[in-house]
């Protein structure tokens, strides 16, 4: 069964066609310059594609198994200048508008797409818990993960599978956000940001893939699911769970002020939270590998489990 992985040289993508490869998938990722897609594992291949159309790639779409559509601009790699945010946006909607005009344009459609958005669609939510029932928020993030959304929405209504999944933070030791997290801890200078409290919605990275995978498999998946492990926490107790870990200092606070002067409105995605939690995905049967964030943290750096005090 042949799968298509847009965003397939991400950190998600390339873990993703990784493991699809290794169960006998043929697994094709779609990549701006496939001459540059080295190292990819056996039975992976790149094919072109712009980020924008469905030229030079849709006959792929025709009798694939599935589309795990994943691309999308990283947010966290510079300052929102009005710029950065519209490519933001627009490399979501736009490749998701490709996505489906390939699904459109195939004799034999694919059964399923996986369409990617993250748990930043419920805005700033504060500790409340929050599942897919949910509604989404109002801020940057929130509508970009709208759009993004709705990008794909019409494959449904071409008898198209489609969940959609709503991801939080996934901790890899391969890149993302966590090797950033961790470097004030490196530099034994770790500890909260801002007041601490806000929560975090993480997801350990072979969950992220062990989820999607599910979400594949399962014939019934529709609609959102939120990508987290299923006990988030707070800013405060990441920075305790990682100084442990680490056996670093993890009291040092950086102030919001500070961030806000640095990051611009970035800032709001460590300063503000959502407590989302994985209700659909745990309905559906899926079981955490890393449930706690503090197995997840020992696993990724590598680290013995420290002795309970």
């Amino acid at each position: 069964m042949r799968i298509i992985i847009t965003g397939g040289t991400g950190l998600i993508g390339s873990a993703l066609a990784r493991d699809l490869a290794g169960s006998g998938r043929e697994v094709v990722v779609l990549t701006r310059d496939p001459a540059e897609a080295r190292g990819l594992p056996p039975g992976v291949v790149a094919a072109g594609w712009d980020g924008r159309t469905a030229d030079g790639w849709a006959h792929l779409a025709s009798g694939a198994g599935a589309i795990v559509h994943l691309a999308g601009e990283n947010i966290g790699a510079g300052r929102w200048t009005a710029e950065r945010k519209r490519r933001i946006r627009d490399s979501r909607v736009r490749s998701g508008e490709a996505v489906l005009a390939a699904i459109r344009q195939a004799e034999s459609r694919p059964p399923v797409l996986v369409q990617a958005s993250a748990v930043g669609y419920y805005g700033p939510r504060g500790d409340e818990p929050v599942d897919e029932s949910a509604p989404a928020g109002d801020d940057f993030l929130a509508r970009v993960c709208v759009d993004w959304e709705a990008a794909t929405a019409e494959a449904e209504a071409l008898g198209v599978r489609r969940p959609v999944i709503r991801s939080g933070v996934v901790l890899a030791r391969e890149g993302g956000a966590l090797p950033k997290m961790l470097l004030p801890f490196r530099l034994f200078a770790g500890g909260p940001v801002g007041s601490g409290r806000q929560p975090i919605s993480w997801i350990h990275l072979a969950d992220e893939v062990g989820a999607i995978r599910h979400l594949l498999e399962r014939g019934e998946a529709r609609g959102p699911f939120n990508l987290t492990a299923p006990e988030p926490v707070s800013n405060r107790e990441f920075a305790r769970a990682a100084g442990r870990v680490l056996r670093r200092p993890s009291f040092l606070p950086a102030p919001a002020p500070a961030l806000r002067l640095a990051l611009g409105e970035m800032a709001d995605m460590l300063l503000t939270g959502q407590r989302a939690v994985p209700k659909r995905l745990l309905e559906l049967g899926y079981t955490f590998l890393f449930p706690r964030i503090e197995a997840a943290l020992t696993d990724l750096l590598g680290k013995r489990r420290p002795h309970a005090a």
